[in-house]
């Protein structure tokens, strides 16, 4: 196997979870479209030998390192260990560490797993979820009116991983499917335009989502779900409604969750 072929293995190393390091890592690759790039995550690193090993680990088998480690001696060491080795390694938190330190001169706790500290923004985040989920697909539309943010948009225009992924932030986002057969919750009429968002998606993409939904279902993929003119008249309708509401409407053909996340939080 060529160079250029072989499969990239990025190393997490953490004295924490180790999201933070993977978070960036995988934005990362989203950027070079390495589909094949295999992440591996050590978490709870807190000792020099632990470190040592995992720096020889990737010397033999190749790739890279990122890392987060608040304490100074354990990245001083890894960066001692990689420059022996010839190992690839990223900082992922030291510079910002000590830019904070150089522009206002605090000092750090050193403390490591504080982005996981169970403070009043991880209870919110946690009631959030648990309304987010009890508020999946249209399943309690009293509820709507308790949302933060309200997702509308037909059937496989990512509504509940989108919802998902506000939740973690802390947002209660309740999600409803639009279904010309079936009329909208009279509550949805009743929410401030500003807290709901439309999703809406190209016909051909959307097509080719669905079929592979009917074929992942063991169904046939002639079904009248997967059928374009319905698609199209799905489609017309959710866009008219959005029209008739007056919120936001977001083409997500060809973007990420994290961006219409984005679009959405900065339109708020």
């Amino acid at each position: 196997m060529t160079e250029h072929n072989r499969q990239p293995i990025i190393t997490i190393c953490s004295d924490s979870v180790g999201e933070t390091a993977e978070a960036v890592v995988k934005a990362t690759i989203r950027q070079f479209d390495l589909r094949n790039a295999k992440i591996k995550r050590y978490s709870h690193v807190l000792t020099e030998a632990e470190i040592r090993d995992i720096v020889g680990e990737v010397a033999q088998n190749g790739g890279m390192i990122a890392y987060t480690l608040v304490q100074p001696d354990l990245r001083e060491l890894i960066r001692e260990e990689s420059l022996r080795l010839g190992v690839r390694s990223v900082d992922v938190m030291g510079p910002m560490i000590q830019a904070f330190i150089d522009s206002f001169d605090g000092s750090p706790t050193r403390k490591p797993g504080m982005l996981h500290q169970m403070d009043d923004d991880y209870f919110r985040r946690v009631e959030a979820i648990e309304f987010t989920v009890s508020c999946d697909d249209g399943r309690d539309p009293r509820a709507l009116l308790n949302a933060d943010i309200v997702l509308i948009g037909v059937s496989r225009t990512s509504k509940t991983p989108l919802s998902m992924f506000l939740a973690h932030k802390g947002y209660k986002v309740a999600n409803l499917p639009l279904i010309p057969e079936v009329k909208p919750a009279a509550e949805l009429f009743q929410i401030p335009p500003g807290k709901i968002a439309g999703l809406i998606m190209e016909p051909e993409k959307m097509l080719k989502i669905r079929v592979e939904r009917l074929r992942a279902l063991g169904l046939t993929a002639g079904a009248k779900y997967a059928n374009m003119d319905r698609i199209i008249f799905e489609l017309n309708y959710a866009r008219e409604l959005m029209e008739q509401l007056g919120c936001l409407t977001i083409n997500v053909s060809d973007k990420a969750i994290e961006e219409t996340a984005g679009i959405i939080l900065e339109h708020m």
